[in-house]
């Protein structure tokens, strides 16, 4: 297990060497000039500014920089906000970004193996026909689709209440995070249903089950340890993912509920060129998602003790 265990992390430290190079080629070839919104007046001050970020060494040598500022943990300045680092930026918005992804995932995870549950033991019956047909719905509305209509049903309910019953945007309390996390969480709880159906159907009809349900094991016994255990590993291995990408990856939520958090720092930083915290918060993503695939991986191990012996 430790000899797999480093042979991950190496794999891993590879793959976050692989983003950041994309990242650093690619955000260099976009068109464009980084500059453009900065008080380059004369040519004197853009000079000046150039030497401040780097941009007048020949790209291999920034590459180079960059690499060995990456490895010290430093993402460098911002481009658009003035004497503010990227690792600040990160620091201030992933614990927003965190706190409302793991809201959202733990609402997914419990939705997804619940629904997931019922359509199988109900299967082409009416709970599995209806729960079905919504899964289907989740998957198939995108993010900012649902992200619009939560909040206006948020506003229709406020007004027939006459009270504010939870917060239409902003951030700052538990109120402000219920609908968000479930708006962010809804598309990956719809995904994990359909997984989990599938495993427990499976699972269902495999020898082992028929074994136990002859030797006269008590149902709910059946279900919790045999079904349900084995049916859910399929879940853990999106799961992993899946928490990197709702922790940072919640761009339209946070844009449309006003939230302050990495995936509006993201979007805000593209949408002014702002190349340092582009490709900090990118290699921060990727990272961050590397680190919960080994963790899955290894969580896998410890569930299914077949892994392990492999």
């Amino acid at each position: 297990m430790l000899a797999y265990t480093f042979k991950r992390l190496i794999q891993g430290v590879i793959t976050v060497w692989f983003i950041a190079t994309a990242t650093f080629f690619a955000m260099h070839a976009v068109p464009g000039d980084p500059l453009a919104n900065e008080r380059a007046t004369t040519e004197a001050i853009r000079k000046n500014l150039e030497a401040r970020y780097g941009l007048d060494r020949p790209v291999t040598e920034q590459y180079v920089l960059f690499l060995g500022n990456m490895m010290r943990g430093d993402f460098g300045i911002s481009f658009t906000q003035e004497n503010r680092r990227v690792n600040d930026i990160i620091r201030e918005s992933f614990p927003v970004s965190a706190t409302l992804g793991i809201l959202a995932v733990a609402f997914a995870a419990f939705g997804g193996v619940v629904w997931g549950a019922l359509t199988a033991i109900y299967r082409n019956r009416l709970p599995d026909l209806v729960i079905t047909f919504l899964v289907i719905l989740g998957i198939s509305v995108p993010g900012f689709v649902v992200a619009a209509l939560g909040q206006l049903a948020l506003v229709d309910i406020n007004a027939w209440l006459g009270f504010s019953l939870l917060p239409i945007a902003g951030w700052g309390s538990i109120r402000h995070m219920i609908v968000p996390s479930m708006v962010l969480g809804l598309g990956t709880m719809a995904y994990l249903t359909r997984l989990m159906r599938s495993s427990m159907l499976e699972i269902t009809n495999s020898d082992f089950i028929r074994t136990a349900r002859a030797k006269g094991l008590p149902p709910t016994r059946i279900f919790l340890k045999h079904q349900l255990r084995n049916a859910i590993l399929p879940v853990i291995t999106v799961l992993g993912p899946s928490i990197a990408a709702i922790t940072t990856g919640g761009f339209v939520v946070e844009l449309v509920f006003a939230i302050p958090g990495l995936g509006r720092s993201f979007v805000q930083s593209v949408q002014q060129l702002d190349y340092t915290v582009i490709m900090g918060t990118t290699v921060f993503y990727g990272a961050f998602l590397v680190f919960m695939v080994i963790v899955v991986d290894l969580l896998y191990g410890l569930i299914d003790p077949r892994v392990r012996l492999e």
